[in-house]
């Protein structure tokens, strides 16, 4: 990641700066050098480095000085400051006051290679396997989740089943994605799931696959998930929302390794590893005999909590940026940076919806930001708003229903009997349906299709 790491420059003595820049552009990094505390407060914000290194000793403001009102706009920037005039004091001073390392002139090229490096981890930029395009990057610099991935490294290599838990919104799918990445099954499908979101009528069909003639509307053999995520993984997402009798069916398929296709007398083999999520308190929903326990054990080999957002504050401004980059590029690119203010709103901020609303706030506050830099009272309103849009579980469940119905109408053209058959309920619960969300079939007919259908 070094090549794409950008650091800032600040020195008043402009040979030293230059000679400087000169050795970091060298080793692949990307420099801004300016002469003063002041030409670096200017552009800052907009340059937006990865780490910062400055000369102890200016004119006009020191970087001591520089240090504390760079830290106000970008409190988890890495500094590192230089001096000629260096003493144990001034070291110790500077690390106080959360400098992240203190380094003596003449610079030792190695040293300071080595420090950059070392800040360049605590910033999150050099976390391998993972991909920075992913819009939810796993990206970090909090100690937990630091530790969680060197373990996600030792663990990915196995076939060991995982279950990752926390709450919603804080990157279970994407940490899995990470599993897989990192593991020998990489070359293999990530196939995802949400068993909660999938009515329990058609959860068994989409894992376990049917064959043609099974039931009513099964016109022909459909290959389940397990199927097709054959030599990879399956992530089963929000396992803990899964009916107890899919449990069941579940559990044998883990214990034999093999599937068997609704309606089918045949049993296949099946190489696939799993990796579930919930954030549901398991033990809990066990002794409540909502999840069963031996299919706990089975899924639980592995276990990873993911903190909150609200435990991992230092990574807010770094997902943010990140988001900011990502999003911009596609919708905004007008839009560049954070003002020092709104980072505080953001960091200072609940975040219920964890890493999600986050995201959801980043890309409100682009999409209606009138200036290039978003403020702090911009960001204080986006991140209201978003707060208030946040669905309960049961407004999240009915308007997937409803998306769901208004898709089987769309490809049926508004034919009721067969977007009925598509989704495997009978013609009078899908009329049902219809009438809880308002819909009527007539909205998605074209006008040759409701003379055909009267003629019928």
């Amino acid at each position: 990641m070094q090549d794409s790491a950008k650091i800032l420059l600040v020195d008043d003595d402009q040979g030293f700066l230059t000679l400087l820049s000169m050795r970091l552009t060298a080793e692949g990094f990307q420099v801004v050098a300016v002469n003063s505390g002041q030409e670096c407060l200017q552009k800052i914000e907009a340059f937006k480095p990865d780490v910062m290194i400055s000369d102890l000793r200016m004119d006009t403001m020191d970087g001591l000085e520089l240090y504390g009102r760079v830290n106000r706009m970008m409190p988890f920037l890495p500094v590192i400051l230089i001096t000629a005039h260096g003493s144990i004091s001034d070291a110790v001073a500077a690390t106080q006051q959360g400098v992240f390392s203190f380094l003596p002139k003449p610079i030792d090229r190695q040293q300071l290679l080595d420090i950059i490096h070392q800040a360049l981890e605590q910033k999150g930029r050099l976390l391998e396997p993972f991909d920075e395009n992913d819009d939810f990057a796993m990206v970090t610099r909090n100690p937990k989740m630091i530790d969680l991935l060197e373990q996600l490294r030792v663990v990915a290599p196995s076939d060991a089943s995982v279950l990752v838990t926390g709450e919603s919104g804080t990157g279970k799918e994407l940490f899995a994605r990470a599993i897989h990445k990192a593991s020998a099954r990489r070359d293999g499908p990530f196939v995802p799931i949400n068993c909660g979101a999938i009515p329990a009528e058609l959860l068994e069909s989409e894992l376990f696959g049917h064959v043609r003639g099974s039931f009513t509307g099964a016109n022909k053999d459909h290959l389940g998930l397990f199927q097709t995520a054959e030599g990879g993984t399956l992530f089963l997402d929000e396992i803990g929302d899964m009916p107890l009798p899919l449990q069941v069916k579940l559990l044998r398929v883990l214990e034999e390794k093999r599937v068997r296709p609704v309606g089918s007398n045949v049993s296949l083999p099946i190489d696939v590893r799993i990796i579930s999520a919930t954030h549901h308190d398991m033990p809990e929903a066990i002794a409540q005999k909502l999840f069963r326990e031996d299919l706990y054990y089975r899924l639980n080999v592995i276990h990873f909590h993911l903190p909150s957002l609200r435990e991992r504050r230092e990574d807010i401004s770094l997902l943010a940026e990140l988001f900011l980059m990502r999003i911009a590029s596609r919708q905004k690119p007008t839009v560049r940076a954070f003002a020092g203010g709104a980072l505080e709103e953001l960091t200072a901020a609940d975040w219920p919806g964890n890493i999600r609303q986050l995201y959801n706030a980043v890309e409100k506050m682009i999409i209606l930001s009138p200036s290039p830099i978003i403020s702090a009272a911009h960001a204080k309103w986006s991140i209201g708003q978003v707060e208030s849009e946040i669905p309960s579980l049961a407004e999240a469940k009915s308007q997937f229903e409803k998306d769901y119905l208004v898709e089987a109408l769309k490809m049926t053209h508004g034919n009721v009997s067969k977007a009925a058959r598509t989704a495997k309920r009978n013609r009078t619960d899908f009329y049902k349906l219809m009438a809880r969300h308002q819909l009527n079939a007539g909205m998605f007919k074209s006008q040759k299709q409701s003379s055909d259908e009267r003629l019928e």
